[in-house]
């Protein structure tokens, strides 16, 4: 199926590794010029973003931004317009998982989480749909919650749990503003997936084990796979869609 999305522009968070990268891949795969956001590994991102561009025949740039500092997002959004003129999609992935109980958890730690996880797809949604609107655009926004939003059933994630709980009505609220102006918000609730960030859960074949009788579907996803699902978010053949969080955990969620 052709999406229609070659030639349109989008930004993804934190869009170097991991989901991030799989989101940017699926994307480019699509023909869309894509702004793969960084905050470390530089030189990798870099080499990522020429690979897309060389390998599916886009554009694709890293941008450097704190994705938790207003600064840093305003300076990434002047030089994602300079360098494309327009941004279609956003897609809020960038977002850290440390472990760490209630008890022993200082407050910066939460207030770093809620930072970036929370705060950031809000201030960076505000921007991006602020120039939607003055450019008649109607894109679209995807954020990325989790199934730790939808339910939570393991200790030690209070700051991230409550992060993405918060960002299903994140992209209610900005639904409900935004429709008018032809703009649609979307979040998808991931469950375990191949990425660095749970390395250890898929390369120790107990451990490989445990989760995976916990996955209907029997297997981590691919980080490629949620970029599916985003393109198909991102595209008018998902047009009805709205406001909503699509799960994508494998069945997990039952």
């Amino acid at each position: 199926m052709d999406l229609g999305l070659k030639g349109k522009t989008a930004l993804v968070t934190g869009g170097g590794t991991g989901i991030g990268a799989g989101i940017c891949e699926a994307l480019a795969q699509e023909g869309v010029n894509v702004g793969v956001n960084w905050i470390i590994g530089k030189d990798d991102v870099a080499a990522f973003a020429a690979g897309l561009s060389h390998t599916y025949g886009t554009d694709c740039r890293p941008f450097y931004a704190d994705v938790s500092r207003p600064d840093d997002l305003d300076t990434m959004m002047k030089e994602l317009i300079d360098a494309y003129g327009h941004v279609d999609i956003l897609v809020n992935n960038a977002g850290i998982w440390p472990t760490e109980d209630i008890l022993d958890m200082p407050d910066r730690n939460w207030e770093k989480v809620i930072g970036i996880n929370l705060n950031g797809p809000f201030m960076l949604s505000k921007r991006v749909a602020k120039h939607m609107v003055a450019a008649g655009i109607k894109g679209s926004i995807i954020n990325l919650s989790s199934k730790s939003g939808i339910t939570y059933n393991t200790g030690g994630h209070a700051h991230y749990a409550s992060a993405k709980a918060a960002i299903v009505m994140l992209t209610k609220s900005l639904q409900r503003e935004l429709a008018q102006h032809g703009i649609r918000a979307n979040a998808i609730a991931p469950g375990m997936v191949r990425t660095p960030i749970n390395e250890d859960k898929w390369t120790d074949p107990e451990l490989k084990k445990a989760y995976e009788a916990r996955i209907p579907s029997g297997r981590f996803a691919l980080p490629v796979e949620i970029g599916y699902l985003v393109a198909f978010l991102a595209s008018e053949k998902s047009f009805n869609i709205m406001g909503t969080c699509l799960d994508v955990t494998g069945g997990m969620l039952i």
